[in-house]
């Protein structure tokens, strides 16, 4: 446990992958590590075990300016990260795992990113969050990429304990956000029935542009379920296009989202969906089915370019005629 002050740092595990047990202890009352440096690089660690007096101890607290996380198992603490609000601040995490963060109050997560200016949140695993959200960013910018958001079933043996989470993705504050290529799950044990919630606490932050993009929704809840959570203060339409739907609930709370070759089934047909082998099976509603979802209003190309590969990484989309509804391709190979 320690205060890591110095900038421009790369901490990186080799010959295996380090494992941390903080074993209930902590720094500065905070987390096992508290970064207070900038342009800081963590690299390939499993960190757990982090517990503080006020109930909100984390593997990694961020308060330094920019940092980015690589190929790391963050679980079993009361946050996984836990980021203070800094407007100069980029925050980068690429193929990592997070589970069973959260000490069960709601108000702690697998990821609680604070008012920073973006998050880039790409080919990760986040799952089981224990009560809390499986991310929740307040960032003025997200980039939501090729990321599978997914708990295990009953019966199911995982990396974690399972968990009961509440939003599968929590952008509370709008901002503009862009969720793309991912595989979004609600498990039928969980603690809100949406999955994707979108400016719920108010739209503060400057954009309120959100872009949904092919993604594979799964919403195992046989109940309830709100695919798009989109909050009042939100006035554009949000853009949902090329994603599956899978299961009951209702599409979207706006009234003015725009929905384009979408495709929604209670069982869509994948080539194996207990093994989440997601791959579409053949069915001219979905393969080739998908529209070209051009650019953002500030450019940015909304096309997917990767698929998530499990566990936490992800690989080039292949291209093949027109693009397929979904987070995969059909002539992929299995993810």
């Amino acid at each position: 446990m320690c205060g890591i002050y110095a900038s421009n740092l790369i901490i990186k595990g080799v010959n295996g992958r380090p494992r941390i047990d903080a074993a209930g202890k902590n720094s500065m009352g905070k987390a096992i590590w508290v970064v207070v440096g900038n342009n800081v690089i963590i690299d390939n660690v499993e960190m757990y075990g982090a517990k503080v007096r006020d109930l909100n101890g984390a593997a990694l607290r961020l308060e330094g300016t920019g940092f980015t996380l690589r190929n790391s198992f963050l679980h079993d603490n009361e946050n996984g990260i836990l980021s203070g609000a800094n407007a100069a601040s980029d925050i980068v995490i690429e193929g990592t795992e997070f589970g069973r963060n959260g000490y069960g109050t709601g108000q702690t997560h697998n990821l609680y990113i604070g008012k920073v200016r973006s998050l880039m949140f790409r080919g990760n695993f986040s799952h089981d969050a224990h009560v809390g959200h499986n991310l929740k960013s307040r960032a003025q910018t997200n980039y939501i990429l090729y990321n599978r958001f997914s708990s295990l079933r009953p019966g199911e043996t995982g990396s974690t304990a399972a968990g009961q989470p509440s939003y599968e993705i929590d952008l509370p504050n709008a901002g503009t956000s862009y969720v793309i290529g991912n595989v979004i799950q609600q498990p039928a044990a969980n603690q809100n029935g949406a999955m994707l919630a979108y400016g719920e606490e108010g739209a503060s932050n400057t954009g309120h542009d959100l872009y949904v993009v092919n993604n594979t929704f799964l919403n195992d809840d046989t109940a309830r379920g709100v695919f798009v959570m989109v909050g009042s203060g939100v006035t554009k339409p949000v853009l949902l296009q090329n994603n599956i739907f899978s299961g009951i609930g209702t599409l979207s709370t706006q009234v003015s989202t725009v929905a384009k070759t979408n495709y929604r089934s209670v069982a869509p047909g994948f080539v194996n969906r207990a093994a989440y082998d997601l791959r579409p099976t053949a069915s001219p509603l979905v393969v080739d089915a998908g529209t070209a979802p051009g650019v953002s209003a500030t450019g940015y190309v909304l096309k997917p370019v990767a698929q998530y590969k499990h566990v936490a990484k992800s690989f080039a989309r292949p291209v093949s005629g027109a693009l397929d509804i979904g987070a995969y391709e059909s002539t992929s190979t299995a993810p």
